[in-house]
């Protein structure tokens, strides 16, 4: 398991950089997920996104199990914080 806590860059995570998040978690097979604080959400679902309300400045704990962990995580981090997918 491969894991990864950052901040979130974008300003909220409104139902464009939602289902933007949700289409980088779904390229990889490894099992996403995001943790805030006690709540923890499979990244590859968008009703398990939105529910999640992450909003700018928040710290996230992005988890990945998988074959592609490593990769995914990275990816995640990267659209969390800035909104730039590979």
């Amino acid at each position: 398991m491969k894991t990864s806590t950052v901040t979130v860059g974008l300003n909220g995570l409104n139902a464009h950089e939602i289902a933007m998040s949700v289409q980088t978690a779904s390229r990889y097979s490894s099992e996403i997920h995001l943790a805030d604080g006690d709540r923890r959400m499979n990244a590859k679902s968008i009703m398990g996104m939105m529910a999640l309300g992450l909003a700018l400045g928040d710290d996230v704990t992005i988890e990945a199990n998988g074959p592609d962990e490593e990769e995914a995580v990275e990816a995640m981090a990267t659209y969390l914080r800035c909104g730039q997918t590979a």
